[in-house]
């Protein structure tokens, strides 16, 4: 009799300021067999290119994008397919979301935390702003805007927390 050492799904999650290496992550656990990378970034550039001009436009678009990608996910992990989750664990009420998917479909977890410095998301931020290399690109002033709302992960939350 064979015995099945195949891992349950899982979904991936990521947690990491803006230019942490949150997508640089994610695709590397995307290559491991069976499971499937969902990035937001590439999400709201194809659906909604040139819209997203402030914070308050990245708000309410991907609102619009979680509300369907939810079940969608639910739906993968349930098929047996692990999730890299490419959208940002970065609050409370955002990871309030991610777990509601895992839980829901029964799956395993894990919360990938990269602990990365200000300055050093900065010095990436310029350098990928410069090289065109991501879909968006983000000012010094809008990433401290958008940190203003960042906050790590708490062991208080419950989640598989892995740091990178």
């Amino acid at each position: 009799m064979e015995t099945s050492t195949q891992e349950p799904p899982t979904l991936h999650l990521v947690c990491g300021k803006i230019a942490s290496g949150k997508s640089t992550l994610t695709q590397r656990l995307a290559a491991e067999p069976k499971t499937v990378l969902i990035s937001e970034d590439a999400w709201l550039g194809q659906l909604f290119p040139d819209e997203i001009n402030t914070l308050q436009d990245y708000v309410r678009y991907t609102s619009r994008l979680r509300s369907v990608m939810g079940v969608h996910v639910e739906h993968l992990l349930r098929a047996g397919i692990s999730v890299v989750l490419d959208f940002p664990a970065n609050t409370i009420d955002s990871r309030l979301w991610m777990r509601s998917i895992f839980e829901h479909a029964g799956s395993a977890h894990s919360l990938h935390y990269l602990d990365v410095s200000d300055e050093v998301c900065k010095a990436r931020l310029q350098r990928r702003n410069n090289d065109g290399s991501h879909q968006f690109t983000t000012s010094e002033a809008e990433f401290d805007a958008i940190t203003r709302y960042f906050v790590a992960p708490s062991s208080a939350e419950g989640f598989n927390v892995v740091k990178e």
